[in-house]
C-alpha cells in the first residue's frame, strides 16, 4: 500500500460523498480515528447528487481535502474525474477512496479487501470451494466479487434487478473465476445450491428497513447470509435468515475494515480500529 504520511500537515480535512449521506457513520468513525491518534482535523458528510459529482471532485482540490470516501451511487462514475486510478480499483471498476496529493487525485478501492477480511473473521473462515450468490452489480459488488475470486470459490452467481448488468459483470471478470449472471426473476434458481448469500444492494437500508432484496423463502436453510448494510446493524434480511437457521453476517465489520484501509492511505499511520468500531457502536446506541 502506497501511503503518504501527514507529518507536514497542520490540519487533516476528510469527508464522504454520497446520495443520500445523512445515515452514514463514517464521520463518527473517522473523527474517532483522528482523535485517537492526536491529529488535528475533521471528517465531514458531503451530500452530492449525481449531477454535481464533477464539481464536487474539483472542490476536493480547491478546498484542500486530503481525501474522501465515495459511497452510493458514485463509486463507478467518479473514476472519470480522477487523475489516477489504482490498478486494483481499475480492474474492479469502482473507487471508494480518493487521496489528494497536492492536487493529484488517486482512486483506490478498499471495499473488497475490507469485506472479505470481515466475512472470514466473523462468519465463514474458508471460502474455497463455496458457491456464492451476490445480489447487486454496482460499485460495491464489483469490489467484493473481485476480492472473492482470490478465495477460490467454486462459483459466484451475480443476481441483479436487470440481467444485462449482471451478465456483463460476470463476463468482464470471467478470467478470474466461474462467474454467472442472472436477472432477479431467476433469483430462486441462483440460490438453489448456494452456500453463501451476499447482499450488496441498498435494499433494507435505513430508513426503508422493512424491505428485503429477495423473498425469505428463497433463502436455503443453514447457509451463510451476509448483508453489507450496517444501518440498521441487523437488517430484515438477516432477521429472516436467522429464522431459517442461517449464520448471519452484518456490514459493520466490512465498514470498519474498509474505513481503516482508507485512513491508512490518507495518513500513513496504522488505523486505530478498536476506537473506530467503538465510535460507530456508540453512535448507534445514542439513537436508541
Amino acid at each position: 500500500m502506497k501511503v503518504n504520511p501527514m507529518i507536514e500537515r497542520d490540519y487533516l480535512l476528510l469527508g464522504v460523498m454520497g446520495d443520500p449521506i445523512g445515515h452514514s457513520k463514517s464521520p463518527a468513525m473517522h473523527h474517532a480515528a483522528i482523535t485517537a491518534l492526536g491529529l488535528s482535523g475533521a471528517y465531514v458528510p458531503l451530500h452530492i447528487r449525481p449531477e454535481g459529482l464533477r464539481d464536487a471532485i474539483q472542490a476536493v482540490k480547491a478546498l484542500g481535502f486530503r481525501g474522501v470516501n465515495v459511497t452510493i451511487p458514485h463509486k463507478v462514475e467518479v473514476m472519470e474525474y480522477l487523475d489516477v486510478v489504482d490498478e486494483g480499483a481499475r480492474r474492479i471498476g469502482a473507487v471508494n477512496t480518493i487521496v489528494n496529493d497536492n492536487g493529484k487525485l488517486t482512486g483506490y478501492n478498499t471495499d473488497g479487501i475490507g469485506y472479505v477480511r470481515s466475512l472470514k473473521d466473523e462468519a465463514c473462515p474458508n471460502l474455497k470451494g463455496k458457491r456464492i450468490v451476490v445480489f447487486g452489480a454496482g460499485g460495491a459488488a464489483r469490489g467484493i466479487i473481485y476480492a472473492l475470486t482470490g478465495e477460490e470459490p467454486e462459483k459466484i452467481s451475480i443476481v441483479n434487478r436487470t440481467s444485462d448488468k449482471a451478465l456483463a459483470l460476470a463476463e468482464e471478470l470471467s478470467s478470474l473465476a466461474d462467474l454467472r449472471g442472472y436477472g432477479e426473476d431467476h433469483a430462486r434458481e441462483a440460490l438453489s445450491d448456494a452456500d453463501v448469500l451476499i447482499n450488496t444492494t441498498s435494499v433494507g437500508m435505513f430508513p426503508r428497513v422493512s424491505e428485503l432484496p429477495v423473498p425469505a423463502e428463497y433463502i436455503p436453510e443453514g447457509i451463510v447470509v451476509s448483508d453489507l448494510i450496517y444501518n440498521p446493524l441487523k437488517t430484515e434480511l438477516l432477521r429472516q435468515s436467522e429464522l431459517r437457521q442461517c449464520t448471519v453476517h452484518g456490514g459493520l465489520g466490512m465498514f470498519i475494515n474498509q474505513g481503516a484501509y482508507a485512513f491508512e492511505y490518507w495518513t500513513g499511520l496504522k488505523a486505530p480500529v478498536r476506537a473506530m468500531k467503538e465510535a460507530v457502536l456508540t453512535s448507534f446506541r445514542s439513537e436508541v
